[in-house]
């Protein structure tokens, strides 16, 4: 028999880690080749881990709610055959029928080092599984071996990624808290208990030593007690999810950051309207794609930007970061009501069939589950179609770091004055709304209000003699 290292894999350029949400197999159980043995999650994007062998799950490396690093083994399937092969070695095709002494060696290592660096499943481990952070398994084996309460875990500031508590920081706090800079919270009411008792013995404050515990007293318990939620017996209560968690922080944390403003355009699209009609069979049998309005809107968009790159811009701190390229994000709603952006790179490189390729690609991956990490990484700019729907128009909140998002509203029919070298009319047009918020600390009103007019005139002035 011989055992193959699952590890997590590249996600791409941008994503250096993810967490274990669900193992699909457990140990003992059968696994084909190309089969999802977990599911994993980044900090936008969840996906599968398949196998790329057939055989047997002989041992899982991490748990679920684990942080675990590109590259790092995470389960040993045992296959048919005699060779310890590594998926990482597949990937490169180095493995020939044995492995030398020294890859062999480096594999054992490898397993070694994983397993090291591995909580053992305890009481511990599953106290933290139910916190909202996360903990890498060495700062949970640190804390559980130095005594570390899962509250203190979870009050430690850390300074990793997300603020994520590292190896330095769980021992930084631990030194600490030994040279008495902070103290463990169950030494807490012990604390209080003897300033009070001390407070007490002293004559002349023995007629105070009952005012004193009872001020004392709600102090330390204030902090255990939770404002109850009123529900009656026809409520649910139900969780939110990991995206919807994920969803609700970078909302709050994009309002609390960004001086929200909107100006709002009317646009004509009646020409679109029609040339779509006029096209759209034609379109989808020559490029076996969908022509939705969606792309043209984008491909306005993208031009815009070209004329207005103060907007194609990113914060950071006092720091204003001007984007060389123009990547679309689109906001996409998923099947269970959660939202994801995917990104369109280069999009001002694409012309419309390029432009509607990208979008119905994205757009099926997101409902299909089957985005990666980097597609939903690199945005410079959103649109979010509102009108979908039924919307006239709405007031979206900026995709951090960026500086603005454009919102498109429902086309409708409406009474309009057409003016003519004759005179003016009443004529039935197709118009709709772009509703665009922007960053007031870096965006006037002048950049942003002019952005989306010129957004609004390159869609009235679409060509209907123009090719797809």
């Amino acid at each position: 028999m011989a055992r193959f290292e699952l590890k997590l894999p590249k996600m791409g350029e941008s994503v250096a880690e993810a967490t274990i949400t669900n193992w699909l197999k457990e140990v003992g159980d059968k696994i084909e080749a190309d089969e999802a043995v977990l599911e994993i999650a980044t900090d936008k994007v969840d996906s599968e881990v398949p196998s790329e062998v057939s055989g047997t799950l002989v041992e899982k490396l991490f748990g679920k709610d684990d942080l675990v690093q590109v590259g790092q083994t995470i389960a040993i399937i045992e296959t048919e055959g005699g060779v310890e092969i590594s998926s990482s070695f597949l990937v490169d095709k180095v493995i020939e029928d044995e492995p030398a002494p020294a890859e062999a060696a480096e594999i054992e290592k490898t397993i070694e080092a994983a397993q090291e660096t591995t909580a053992t499943p305890n009481d511990f481990a599953q106290e933290t599984s139910g916190s909202d952070k996360f903990f890498s398994p060495l700062v949970k084996n640190i804390a559980k071996e130095e005594g570390v309460s899962v509250t203190e875990l979870e009050n430690i500031q850390g300074s990793g990624k997300d603020g994520r508590v590292t190896k330095e920081d769980i021992l930084k706090y631990i030194e600490d808290r030994k040279s008495g800079v902070v103290a463990a919270p169950k030494a807490v009411q012990e604390t209080v208990n003897e300033t009070v008792a001390a407070k007490a013995e002293e004559p002349k404050a023995a007629e105070s030593k009952t005012p004193v515990a009872k001020a004392v007293e709600p102090v330390a318990q204030k902090s255990q007690q939770t404002v109850p939620v009123s529900v009656n017996g026809g409520d649910e209560i139900i969780e939110m999810d990991r995206m919807r968690k994920l969803i609700s922080g970078y909302m709050v944390a994009s309002v609390q950051t960004s001086a929200h403003v909107q100006s709002f355009i009317e646009v004509d699209v009646t020409n679109i309207v029609k040339w779509r009609d006029k096209v759209k069979t034609a379109f989808e049998k020559r490029e076996g794609e969908k022509l939705t309005f969606t792309p043209i809107m984008m491909e306005a968009v993208a031009k815009a930007l070209k004329d207005f790159p103060g907007m194609n811009i990113s914060v950071d701190g006092e720091y204003i970061i001007k984007k060389k390229n123009i990547n679309l994000g689109m906001a996409a709603a998923l099947p269970n009501g959660n939202l994801i952006v995917p990104v369109i790179k280069n999009a001002d490189q694409l012309n419309l069939v390029g432009m509607a390729k990208a979008v119905n690609d994205l757009g099926n991956r997101a409902k299909t589950g089957k985005l990666k990490p980097d597609d939903t990484q690199g945005g410079t700019y959103t649109v979010t179609n509102v009108g979908t729907f039924g919307s006239v128009f709405g007031t979206p909140i900026i995709n951090q770091p960026q500086v603005g998002i454009l919102a498109l509203g429902a086309i409708r029919k409406v009474p309009a004055v057409i003016e003519t070298p004759e005179g003016d009319f009443i004529g039935i047009r197709q118009k709709m709304f772009l509703s665009h918020s922007y960053d007031h600390r870096v965006v006037d009103g002048a950049l942003g209000g002019s952005f989306v007019k010129r957004v609004a005139e390159y869609l009235e002035a679409f060509d209907v003699e123009r090719d797809f």
